[in-house]
C-alpha cells in the first residue's frame, strides 16, 4: 500500500523539469459534490473519461468510464469548476514523482511523491528542491482548486542548493552532487630536481670556462710572436 505526499514547487524549477521531461496536458471539470459521491470528467489526449468517486470510511473508490473526447468536452462546459494542468512523471530514487503544472484556475506547481507505507514512509526525506509540504491541506486538492480557486500562498524561493539537487535528480544522481573537477595546482620541484638543476648549472659554467680557456690558448698560439 502506498501514500502520496504533496509539496509546492518553485515555478522556475518546474519549468526546468518540463523542459527535460515529456508531459501530458489534462483538463478536468468537477460537478457539485453530493453527500456520498463526487463526479468529474477529464480529457487526456484523444480520450475522455467520466469518473465517479464513492466516499467510503477508509478510502474513496473510483469508477472510471471511457467516453469519446467530444462528449467529455461537452460535459466540461456543464461543470461547476475546472482545472487544466501539465502532468510530468520522473523518478526520485526508488520513488515515483509527478509534477503538476496548473494553468487553470491559475499558475501553481505541485510535486507529488508516491511512498510505500513501510520503512520508506518513515525514512523518506524531502529533497532540497521541494517546497513546503501541503499534503494535509485540503485547499490543494484538485477538486477544491477547481471549485474554490487557488489557495493564497507566497511563492516558493529558489536556492542554489535546490537547483543543484534538482539537476542531480534529473541526471539520475539521487542524493549526491556531481564531483567537480579539481583545479590543477602547480607542482613545486623536489629537492632532488633542484639539486640536479644546480649540478647542471655548475657543469655548464665549468664547460664555458674550459671553452673560454681553450679559445684563449688557441688565440695566443696563432698570434705572431714578438722578437
Amino acid at each position: 500500500m502506498s501514500t502520496a505526499r504533496i509539496f509546492r514547487l518553485a515555478p522556475s524549477l518546474a519549468r526546468l523539469i518540463e523542459k527535460e521531461r515529456e508531459g501530458h496536458r489534462i483538463g478536468q471539470g468537477y460537478f457539485p459534490d453530493r453527500s456520498n459521491r463526487g463526479t468529474h470528467v477529464q480529457v487526456l489526449g484523444a480520450t475522455g473519461q467520466l469518473v465517479l468517486v464513492a466516499n467510503h470510511p477508509t478510502d474513496p473508490v473510483e469508477q472510471i468510464t471511457d467516453i469519446p473526447r467530444s462528449q467529455a468536452e461537452a460535459l466540461l462546459e456543464l461543470t461547476a469548476g475546472r482545472v487544466e494542468y501539465l502532468r510530468v512523471s520522473l523518478n526520485i530514487g526508488p520513488q515515483t514523482a509527478t509534477l503538476h503544472r496548473f494553468m487553470t484556475p491559475g499558475p501553481l506547481d505541485l510535486i507529488t511523491v508516491t511512498v510505500e507505507q513501510s520503512k520508506q514512509t518513515r525514512t523518506f526525506q524531502p529533497l532540497a528542491w521541494f517546497g513546503p509540504e501541503v499534503t494535509e491541506d485540503p485547499a490543494y486538492q484538485t477538486r477544491s482548486m477547481a471549485l474554490a480557486g487557488l489557495p493564497a500562498a507566497p511563492e516558493v524561493e529558489v536556492t542554489n542548493a535546490a537547483l543543484h539537487s534538482l539537476l542531480d535528480t534529473l541526471d539520475g544522481c539521487f542524493g549526491a552532487h556531481q564531483p567537480q573537477a579539481a583545479v590543477p595546482q602547480p607542482i613545486a620541484p623536489s629537492k632532488s630536481v633542484e639539486a640536479e638543476a644546480e649540478t647542471d648549472d655548475e657543469q655548464e659554467l665549468n664547460d664555458l670556462e674550459i671553452e673560454d680557456s681553450v679559445i684563449r690558448e688557441l688565440a695566443r698560439s696563432l698570434s705572431p710572436r714578438r722578437r
